[in-house]
C-alpha cells in the first residue's frame, strides 16, 4: 500500500484526505491511501526518513511547517525557492524535492477572475491595487502568484511586524503598513490569516467606506474555505462587494500536488467541489 500524508499542527480540520482519497478512487489507484498526521517539529526528520525508505510516497505540508521543513530537503522547485515555502514533498531519484503548489493554486484562481478584464497586452493584475492581511506561512505564495499575474502594487499588514519585514526581504517592492491601518481604496483585499476560522472572530480593520457604488467591484478574498463564509466575507457581501473564499485555491493546489505524485492531472468537477460544501 502506498501511503500519502498531510502533516501539520493542528491537523484535525484538514480536508486534504477527503480530496485525495476521492481522486485515488476515481483514478483507480487502489494501492494508495492518503492520511493526516499531527506532528511536532522534532518529528520532521523522521518524516523525511520515512520518505527516503519508501514508507511514505508523498507528503503535503501545512502550518506551521512550510518553512521549517526546508533544511531537511535535498532540493526545492522554483516556486519553493522564490517563496521559501514548501507544501508538497516527493522523492525523485533518491532526492527529496520540496514543491510549492500553493502559488500555482492561487494563481489559477485569481487569473480566471481577472484575465478577461484586461486587454491582451496586459497581465491580469497589472496596475491593480492589492492589500494583503497577514504574513503567515502561505502569504509568500500568494505574493509570488500575484506578481506572476502582473501585480506591482501590493501592500501588506500583519499583527507581528517582524513577519511583514521578513516577507519584504523576499519581495522588496511590497509596502508594509502597521496593523489596523489600510491603504487607499484597493481592487483586491486578501485575508491570509486564520481570523475567521471561529465564527465570532473579526478582523479589526475598517472597510466601511467600501459600500460606495464606485467601490462595489472590489474583491474581498478569504483563503479560509471552512467555514464557507467568514465574517470578513459576510460584511463584504452586505456592502455589495465581490467575495470569494479559498475553496478553489485549495482544490487547485491539491490538483498540482496529486499530479506531482501520480503523473495524473485530476479534473476539478462538480463532484469534487461538492465534497467541500
Amino acid at each position: 500500500m502506498k501511503k500519502y500524508l498531510v502533516i501539520g499542527n493542528p491537523i484535525e480540520h484538514s480536508l486534504s484526505p477527503l480530496i485525495h482519497n476521492f481522486w485515488m478512487k476515481k483514478y483507480c489507484l487502489v494501492d494508495s491511501v492518503y492520511e493526516k498526521r499531527k506532528v511536532e517539529e522534532k518529528e520532521l526528520k523522521n518524516i523525511i526518513k520515512e520518505i527516503r525508505e519508501d514508507e511514505i510516497f508523498g507528503v503535503n505540508v501545512t502550518v506551521p511547517f512550510k518553512k521549517l521543513i526546508i533544511p531537511y530537503l535535498d532540493e526545492l522547485d522554483f516556486s519553493a525557492k522564490e517563496t521559501q515555502s514548501v507544501n508538497t514533498l516527493f522523492k525523485i531519484k533518491n532526492k527529496i524535492i520540496g514543491h510549492n503548489t500553493d502559488s500555482a493554486g492561487f494563481g489559477d484562481t485569481i487569473k480566471k477572475l481577472y484575465f478577461h478584464t484586461n486587454n491582451s497586452s496586459k497581465l491580469p493584475l497589472e496596475d491593480k491595487l492589492i492589500f494583503i492581511i497577514g504574513a503567515g506561512g502561505v502569504t509568500a505564495s500568494i505574493i509570488h502568484a500575484l506578481k506572476l499575474q502582473g501585480a506591482n502594487k501590493i501592500t501588506l499588514s500583519n499583527r507581528t511586524k517582524e513577519k511583514s519585514h521578513e516577507l519584504k526581504k523576499l519581495f522588496p517592492k511590497i509596502e508594509v503598513l502597521d496593523w489596523g491601518k489600510r491603504p487607499t481604496i484597493c481592487d483586491v483585499i486578501i485575508n491570509t490569516t486564520s481570523i475567521g476560522l471561529n465564527k465570532n472572530e473579526e478582523i479589526n480593520i475598517d472597510f466601511s467606506d467600501y459600500n460606495k457604488n464606485s467601490h462595489k467591484k472590489t474583491l474581498f478574498y478569504d483563503l479560509i474555505y471552512n467555514p464557507k463564509e467568514t465574517n470578513f466575507l459576510k460584511k463584504a457581501k452586505l456592502r455589495g462587494n465581490k467575495t470569494m473564499n479559498g475553496k478553489m485555491m485549495f482544490l487547485n493546489q491539491a490538483k498540482y500536488a496529486f499530479n506531482i505524485w501520480t503523473n495524473i492531472m485530476p479534473k476539478i468537477d462538480d463532484d469534487i467541489k461538492k465534497l467541500l460544501d
